[in-house]
């Protein structure tokens, strides 16, 4: 595996792979990589020849207050992780790389609606960081497929529609959701996490399917079934955020004739702000 740190080496060596017929697949991070980022990298090379990873903490993506400082960054065991997975080309750049002067000033890609609910009421700006740092990134690495988990539901959704919108040629694949053996979803803020709060973590999981359960044995209550989810949250140490039964094509709120549904969650342990979902068909 290749590992560079700027823009021109990044499209010399994808250019030179694209020349010689590759397909080329992306898997985009911000590093402290786990499980669930590997699954992207050995998904992906089923649907490509050669896989670019980038780890990049994008700061954009950040509120104030929020983590970005501390956020952990493990360069070195990450590039591990990834040429032990089959990884071709590690992306690694400084800030002032992708973002060369005052960033605030930059041009900014916003996705509406889609946005408005959830994590993106949760978390002001947020999504805008996301859906700038992917396109400039499917600008400079112009892959033909890139890999998402499906563990952030809302970023995947956005994502779909800010590739439709700025007609970037690059087919989105969603990736279930990899867990902890008690259904914890892996994630890179669970290490913010005690062992004791990893543990009762999985109560977030475990309301999920029960909402799933209840819907597929016809209550249409969503009101309920989220307030009762949020209770048993509270009484495991969570302070829910958000327990939401929606329609999987917009995040809307689900009525009883809507099919497709999406059960959106976040919530926070201590010092992690962890979210789940689970989707299904009625």
């Amino acid at each position: 595996m290749k590992t560079v740190h700027t823009i021109q080496e990044l499209r010399n060596e994808v250019h030179r792979q694209r020349m010689a017929g590759k397909r080329i697949g992306f898997v985009p991070t911000m590093g402290n990589l786990h499980a669930g980022h590997i699954t992207l990298i050995t998904e992906g090379l089923k649907q490509a020849d050669i896989m670019v990873s980038s780890v990049f903490v994008n700061p954009t993506q950040f509120g104030p207050g929020e983590d970005f400082d501390s956020y952990p960054r493990t360069l070195e065991a990450d590039a591990a992780k990834l040429e032990a997975a089959g990884c071709h080309l590690l992306f690694a750049p400084p800030v002032t790389e992708m973002y060369p002067g005052d960033q605030d000033k930059w041009a900014k890609v916003v996705v509406t609606e889609i946005t408005d609910r959830h994590c993106g009421a949760a978390r002001p700006g947020h999504f805008d960081g996301v859906s700038t740092v992917v396109s400039k990134l499917f600008n400079i690495v112009k892959p033909d497929v890139a890999l998402f988990g499906k563990k952030d539901f809302q970023q995947l959704a956005v994502i779909r529609r800010m590739t439709a919108a700025l007609c970037f040629d690059v087919e989105i694949v969603g990736v279930d959701t990899v867990r902890e053996a008690n259904g914890l979803a892996m994630s890179s803020r669970n290490g913010y996490l005690t062992e004791d709060e990893k543990q009762r973590g999985a109560t977030l999981y475990q309301c999920l399917c029960a909402a799933k359960q209840e819907i597929q044995q016809g209550n249409h209550d969503y009101s309920a079934i989220a307030e009762q989810a949020n209770e048993k949250l509270a009484a495991a140490g969570f302070a829910p955020e958000y327990f939401s039964v929606c329609r999987a094509d917009t995040l809307e709120p689900a009525g009883p004739d809507d099919k497709d549904l999406v059960i959106l969650a976040a919530a926070r342990m201590g010092q992690a702000r962890l979210i789940d979902n689970i989707d299904f068909t009625l």
